[in-house]
């Protein structure tokens, strides 16, 4: 009986669903290549440890298979002249074991696979099924994990051709071979003889296309996720690029409404002082004590404030955007010594108007806070109201709380998220990074944050040690 390959069943390997070892569907565990896959010298990554050990077990799984297959077709004497048993077995372990190494010389195990296929219909090795499949995986293997691609294409093409040649000329000794098949007539120009044939025939085209076709999507599968890892990664990089860019804009923009927040009070106390000097002499010795401190005072701040805004760049004029969304509320082209918490209430007042709703409380008894904090406050207010609105879609409401806790003060901004939206809202994060950077400057904590019964929140809280507060009433 002659023997051709038989289609095999798609083997239970990463043809569609990955390496083995990983969900359907899953992208491999690996670190992202450092090469575009879309460049030339792309590799695919090597197989895990642990795809290594499924080969292991495959190959020694289809090796018991075919010993078996090979014990029964003997005890079935369908064979009239069989193979010696070590001349089987061995023909077999050449067919089926080097595809425990398949992923890792995958054209190495595709020739030896091949070769034992033919030494083994040549020598009548009673086995078909399992060399069939090993045979199919070799090709297959060839297509999914060769890195040269034209080397897999030789191969391919090289042992398919052989394996055709191969058929034919066993079509051809069979239809010369009067007692080959002798239970199909040969009569007439389309017997069944040749329709046995032609059978063979397509049965293998679709066993080597099926393979090559698998080999080939398996690359390509590889590739796509390589591609799709590679430019996330890219991703991920520009993003951490915007967001250092994002915090050095924030720097700069706090440092000059820093200096316009404190420099309107080194100013006036710099016109105290000269007025005092002038009044000096109903008490001249105190007088001359404070006027001392306060020069000295107004010198070090408008230095310093000087040296800083010396290694600024020059900003575009406020009032456009907060951390890359646009502001809402007063604020926007005021003066920035004017941006206090007591202006929070107007910016409550502005976002009810244009469409939210929102309350304002103040809890616990105010105290004077310094410039910096003040300013900071107000715009971390201004950032989430605008947010809430963005976010929070038509009809929702919002909730501004400031607390003066003693040793502490913290604002609240909460809103429920009931509004109705229109469409997705992208966001870049930005404002939030705004708002981490002005309350880390004031040396407090931020938490912002989905709530549980819906909506967001954002909670600033500040220190305030007795430096600070004693710095605020001086100020005020």
């Amino acid at each position: 009986m002659e023997r051709s390959p038989a289609v095999a069943s798609r083997p239970a390997d990463d043809v569609v669903l990955g390496p083995v070892g990983t969900a359907p569907g899953a992208v491999e565990p690996r670190a992202p290549s450092a090469v575009d896959p879309d460049m030339a010298g792309w590799q695919r990554p090597g197989p895990t440890a642990e795809q290594l050990r499924g080969d292991l077990l495959v190959a020694a799984c289809l090796f018991l298979g075919s010993v078996l297959s090979m014990a029964l077709l003997r005890t079935a004497g369908i064979y009239d002249e069989p193979a010696a048993g070590w001349l089987s077995v061995l023909c077999l372990a050449l067919g089926t074991l080097p595809l425990a190494v398949r992923r890792r010389w995958p054209a190495a195990v595709t020739v030896l696979v091949a070769t034992a296929f033919v030494l083994a219909g040549e020598l009548s090795v009673p086995e078909t099924l399992f060399l069939n499949i090993s045979l199919f995986m070799a090709l297959y293997t060839v297509g999914a994990w060769t890195a040269d691609r034209r080397r897999a294409a030789v191969v391919r093409a090289g042992v398919v051709t052989a394996m055709l040649i191969w058929l034919v000329y066993s079509i051809f000794r069979a239809a010369t071979d009067p007692d080959s098949l002798p239970g199909l007539s040969r009569a007439g120009a389309f017997s069944p003889f040749v329709a046995y044939m032609l059978i063979q025939l397509l049965t293998n085209v679709l066993y080597f296309g099926g393979a090559v076709w698998f080999g080939e999507h398996s690359w390509t599968s590889a590739r796509d996720r390589a591609r799709t890892a590679y430019r996330g990664r890219l991703l991920q990089l520009e993003r951490r690029v915007v967001e250092r860019q994002a915090v050095a804009l924030e720097r700069l923009r706090i440092a000059r409404e820093l200096h316009d927040a404190v420099a309107h009070h080194v100013s006036v106390m710099g016109v105290q002082a000269g007025a005092a000097r002038a009044l000096q002499a109903s008490d001249p010795a105190r007088a001359a004590v404070a006027l001392e401190h306060v020069e000295e005072s107004a010198r070090q701040a408008i230095t310093e404030l000087q040296g800083l805004l010396g290694t600024l760049r020059e900003v575009p004029a406020e009032g456009v955007t907060s951390g890359g969304v646009a502001v809402v509320g007063p604020g926007a082209r005021d003066s920035v010594g004017s941006l206090t918490v007591e202006r929070i209430p107007d910016l409550v007042a502005q976002s009810s108007e244009i469409g939210l709703p929102a309350t304002f409380q103040v809890v616990g008894d105010p105290v004077p806070l310094p410039p910096l904090v003040s300013l900071n406050l107000y715009r971390i207010a201004q950032e989430a109201l605008t947010n809430s609105r963005k976010h929070g879609g038509v009809g929702a409401r919002a909730d501004v709380r400031l607390r003066y806790l003693g040793d502490a003060v913290e604002l609240e901004v909460a809103d429920d998220g009931a509004g109705t939206r229109r469409g997705p809202v992208a966001s870049s994060g930005l404002g939030l990074v705004g708002m981490r950077e002005r309350v880390a400057a004031d040396g407090g904590t931020l938490d912002a944050r989905p709530r549980s019964r819906g909506g967001f929140l954002v909670r600033a809280r500040i220190p305030l040690d007795a430096a600070s507060a004693s710095t605020g009433r001086e100020a005020s």
